[in-house]
């Protein structure tokens, strides 16, 4: 009889052994898809939606400082891809895009002329013509010319169907490569987003 009761007893104790370790693998399974899960998140939404960009060089000056920390947006690409439709920014913006030579560098300017724009750089200055502006005008006319220094330069071109004329901040002679050079009128599909945030360094945090 007391060695009826010592088997039960040790059936109990392997019976709660046994619960105890599939509440443990639980666990364990429950913790790694959380943070698999969490990392596919992070990882869909960095390539769609949002990316972190450091800034190397002064062609954006003296809008952007070299190694400022940007937010690209990146959604609105997304989906006109999906939509397969031409993405296009609004002059003014400020974009990433791939290099047009087909490396994996990429550049990030302003938005000056849109497809349908003739655009003259002379005299220190852009003029942007087109349907709604047959006289002209000066994209730089903006809350961000302000503070830009003359832009070099001596260009008189016009932007197609997918693509813009773009610009760097820093418009003295050397300073950027964009449309006013070798770079060319640059293609919508190259196009990686537009900037959307500064937030480092703190003191100088913005919203584009």
């Amino acid at each position: 009889m007391e060695q009826s009761n010592q088997t039960e007893s040790a059936s109990d104790i392997a019976l709660k052994d046994s619960g105890n370790g599939n509440s443990a693998r639980k666990d364990i399974i429950s913790t790694i898809l959380l943070f698999g899960g969490a990392l596919v998140t992070a990882i869909l939404l960095n390539v769609f939606v949002f990316q972190s960009y450091e800034v190397d060089g002064q062609s954006m000056q003296p809008t952007l400082q070299n190694r400022d920390r940007l937010i690209i947006y990146k959604l609105g690409k997304t989906m006109s891809n999906i939509e397969r439709k031409t993405f296009m920014p609004e002059r003014g913006d400020i974009i990433v895009f791939h290099k047009p030579n087909g490396t994996s560098d990429q550049l990030i300017k302003r938005v000056i002329g849109l497809p349908g724009d003739h655009v003259i750089v002379k005299n220190e200055k852009i003029t942007v013509y087109n349907s709604a502006n047959p006289e002209g005008f000066n994209p730089d006319d903006a809350p961000y010319g302000g503070d830009l220094p003359p832009t070099a330069g001596n260009v008189d071109v016009r932007v197609g169907e997918g693509e813009v004329f773009v610009c760097g901040d820093n418009r003295i002679p050397g300073a950027s490569l964009d449309s006013r050079s070798l770079l060319g009128n640059v293609p919508t599909k190259l196009i990686v987003g537009k900037l959307t945030l500064r937030y480092m360094p703190f003191g100088n945090y913005k919203v584009f």
